[in-house]
């Protein structure tokens, strides 16, 4: 369980894009195991963060449409 990433549905205010990049930023650490990639992995592990944090925001976008 990553416990520090926050619940981002359900805030007083709309979470923001840092908020979302910076809770898929805690999974993709999590994941793999790197707090800071190595050069060789760097590109794959900014990646995986980018693709979190833009499903996250789709995931966002869709559970306050339907609410």
């Amino acid at each position: 369980m990553c416990r520090s990433i926050k619940t981002l549905r359900g805030l007083e205010e709309v979470a923001t894009d840092e908020d979302v990049r910076a809770a898929a930023l805690q999974f993709v650490r999590k994941v793999s195991g790197y707090r800071k990639p190595s050069r060789l992995n760097q590109e794959a592990f900014d990646g995986a963060v980018e693709e979190i944090a833009l499903a996250s925001s789709r995931l966002l976008r869709s559970l306050a449409a339907s609410a």
